[in-house]
């Protein structure tokens, strides 16, 4: 069944999302990405649901890039379109009010390193490998890949990247800060999910607040990003989050959050 692509399970508060195609590798095709935005959209829409852990089936991959078998025989007008599709998808990670967490537990190649930078934090198993390596079969990210890549590592580390279409382990990454944590393999799903259960655990409506500040202020001029934040910071004050939280610091007792 195609909502057998990408299982969704329960973790407390934390829904954890694992892309699962174990056969091909976790290659994203048109019916994973479909499905993948159908489940994005119910954990956003779940009020229980704090955060989120995405990550693969299996121990060798995360997402092994896009299914090259389907993208073999697309013409450029059917191309633009998968192209925008999946763009579409991730800006649905990046923008949802929640945090979102890539546990990258193998290959996360193409398509997977995409979806990983779409991703708020990055955890990523000791034996992962990323990479963006269309260049090798004729083609570009499509993703987002171009973009994300040299907004979080700069320009000359990016194009490094995406023109040679290498391979780079996980410590590579961990030293250009792609990912943030490495964790052995069979402790890293564990990881994920404890941090996004931290973050969830935070208020609600600052968490949204502070995600959409970072995301929408990152590439707008320093004083019109500063007003964004301003904004956004007194936003918060509208929310019995804000006054639950400090009443509780100054009653030296845990915030009992709401989420409104």
């Amino acid at each position: 069944m195609d909502g057998d692509l990408v299982l969704l399970e329960r973790r407390g508060a934390v829904a954890l999302l694992t892309i699962h195609r174990p056969k091909a590798l976790n290659a994203l095709d048109r019916q994973v990405l479909t499905v993948l935005a159908q489940r994005l959209d119910e954990v956003a829409a779940d009020r229980s649901v704090r955060a989120v852990v995405l990550t693969g089936s299996g121990d060798k991959s995360f997402v092994a890039g896009a299914d090259i078998g389907e993208m073999a025989q697309l013409t450029p007008e059917q191309a633009l379109a998968f192209a925008l599709a999946g763009q579409a998808i991730l800006s649905k990670i990046e923008q949802m009010p929640k945090p979102v967490i890539a546990a990258v537990n193998g290959y996360a190649l193409g398509g997977g390193t995409e979806l990983a930078l779409a991703c708020d934090v990055i955890l990523a198993s000791t034996r992962a490998k990323f990479g963006l390596p269309e260049v090798t079969l004729g083609v570009i990210p499509g993703f987002g890949g171009t973009q994300r890549l040299a907004r979080l590592i700069g320009r000359n580390a990016a194009r490094r990247w995406v023109l040679s279409g290498d391979v780079f382990p996980a410590e590579e990454a961990l030293r250009l800060g792609v990912a943030h944590e490495l964790h052995a393999p069979e402790t890293l799903l564990d990881a994920a999910v404890a941090l996004a259960d931290r973050m969830g655990q935070r208020g609600p409506v600052a968490v949204a607040q502070a995600k959409g500040a970072i995301v929408r202020g990152e590439d707008l001029p320093l004083n019109e990003a500063l007003e964004l934040e301003a904004a956004a910071f007194a936003q918060c004050f509208r929310s019995s989050d804000q006054r639950e939280g400090m009443t509780a610091f100054l009653e030296k007792r845990p915030a009992k959050f709401t989420g409104e």
